[in-house]
Order: structure tokens, then sequence, then C-alpha cells
């Protein structure tokens, strides 16, 4: 699977816990997070138990401070590991709720959706077979929002506050 440690400390400093697997609540194993060692896997981490809050995607390497990963806080509660998933690259994104109005089909990274479709908000999405990252600026930059296989019928269904989204970047494995 994969294998990620969480540091209280900067710098891979302090009291440590090592995960290998996905945790919805990490509050019992340290107080704050300021620094993170991905071994390997890919994985999501979240500010707030049971996957929600501000989510941050981490490949392997080392975060020796939360600005690393572009944590707005040493707060980490959840994490999961991205599964390999065998398929095709293919998210369909829709201008409006409950995949209604324009549907635009994307099989690899977009750095500016409104730079391909002269929009800058999808209302829901239709994940087929891979993962995708929606990142709430151009440039994959801001808050970001891992999106799995299946349908979103509203932006609320993958943990964002509103509909904005400036790029997306596919996971491949």
């Amino acid at each position: 699977m994969g294998k990620i440690t969480f540091y209280e400390d900067r710098n891979f400093q302090g009291r440590s816990y090592e995960c290998n697997g996905e945790c919805p609540d990490l509050h019992s194993h340290f107080n704050r997070c300021n620094s993170i060692r991905v071994e390997s896997g890919e994985w999501m981490v979240y500010e707030k138990p049971d996957f929600s809050g501000y989510q941050y995607f981490l490949r392997r390497g080392d975060y020796p401070d939360y600005q690393r990963w572009m944590g707005f806080n040493d707060c980490v509660r959840s994490c999961r590991v991205i599964p390999k998933l065998q398929g095709s690259h293919r998210l369909v994104i829709y201008e409006r709720p409950e995949f209604k109005g324009q549907a635009m089909e994307l099989t690899d990274d977009c750095p500016s959706l409104y730079d391909r479709f002269r929009r800058d908000e999808i209302h829901s999405c239709h994940d087929i077979e891979s993962h995708w990252i929606l990142y709430e600026h151009p440039h994959y930059r801001g808050r970001q929002y891992l999106v799995r296989p299946g349908k979103y019928g509203r932006f609320q269904e993958w943990g964002s506050p509103s509909p904005r989204v400036g790029s997306i970047k596919r996971i491949s494995l």
C-alpha cells in the first residue's frame, strides 16, 4: 500500500506516527503536524477527521514544514492512500449541478480551466476509472480536492465550499 510518517514538529522532530493505510481519525496519535515524510504511495491528508476539511495531495518525499505541502495550518486529522488504478483517464465535467448543462471531457492535465473551456466553475463531474486533483486556482495552486472514480452531482460532494476550479491534474500511478 503505502507508508507515511507524521511529525509534530518541523524538520521531522518531536512525536511521530507512522501510517500504512486509511485512517479516518489521527487525533489520538499527535496534537499537531508540522512535517511529513512519505516513504511510499501517494496520499491525501485532510485537515479534519473523516476525510473532510482542507485536502493536501502528497507524493513520495520529505515535507519539513506544513507550507511545503501547501498547508494552511498545522492540523492534520485524517489520511488515505490513493490506490493504483489501471484504466483510462477520463473526467467529464459539467457546468451545472446533477450532470446538466454543457459537458466537457478531460483525458489529461489542465493547467487552466478558463483557458481551455472559458469557464472556472464546475458544478458536477463524473470520474471514470481514475483519480484527479481539482485545484481552486490555475496552475495547480490553492485548495485541492481529490476526485475518485464515481459521480459527483454537486461540488460539495468532493468537499469544496464553492464550484470554483482553476486547474485539474490527473494522478498518474
